[in-house]
């Protein structure tokens, strides 16, 4: 069931009841070219649609997007990027010893899990990426500053923390890939429906 809440002239807030059925939404409005349409912001459970107002309305944008068939995430075209891990993050011994596997078997689960950017949040350029079977709590106690690059994992999702900032992320590594930088004409390295690349690399 999707719930329509206007947010002004210009966008409209499409929630539902978990990520899955926001992803398959995301993807279905994006497919559809909805005349008008000119940004969609997916996340945990809402898809904000910003429109032009010049040209449609929000009503007319919930009509259309209210008739759509669930769309396949899979199917977004937006390209893959590799990340260099180098894997020896504070956290990484806890980790294995939650999952029950070897240091090794969790490096060499990250790396061979096909991650995608789900959705953006918590920070210009943090990108919460799913993929596999993962569960992983979140630290007990959050840390007050986890230096940028800092690869990390937290209930189903991973990611790359783009600034020092505090976070209660399990750290498993640390990348030298620039998640966000405004000289870029794309400032942000991922985008919804990218596919992520981890690769394990020496110190």
């Amino acid at each position: 069931m999707t719930r329509f809440l206007r947010c002004g002239r210009e966008a409209v807030l499409a929630e539902v009841d978990d990520l899955e059925a926001a992803l398959a939404l995301y993807a279905a409005v994006r497919a559809a070219g909805l005349p008008g349409v000119v940004d969609l912001v997916p996340a945990a459970r809402t898809v904000l649609i910003r429109l032009d107002p010049g040209v449609t309305s929000p009503e007319a944008v919930r009509s259309a997007v209210a008739g759509l068939e669930p769309g396949s995430f899979s199917r977004v075209a937006a390209g893959t990027v590799e990340i260099p891990v180098v894997y020896d993050g504070p956290d990484l011994a806890g980790v294995a010893g939650h999952l029950g596997v070897s240091v090794d078997e969790v490096v060499a689960r990250h790396t061979g899990t096909q991650w995608t950017m789900a959705f953006g949040g918590f920070a210009p350029g943090f990108g919460y990426l799913v993929g596999g079977e993962w569960d992983v709590p979140r630290r007990e106690s959050p840390r007050t500053r986890i230096p940028a690059g800092s690869v990390g994992l937290a209930g189903r999702f991973s990611g790359v923390y783009p600034h020092d900032s505090p976070g209660g992320w399990q750290l498993i590594g640390r990348t030298t890939a620039v998640l966000w930088d405004l000289d870029r004409s794309e400032p942000a390295l991922l985008v919804p429906g990218m596919r992520v690349i981890f690769k394990a690399v020496a110190r």
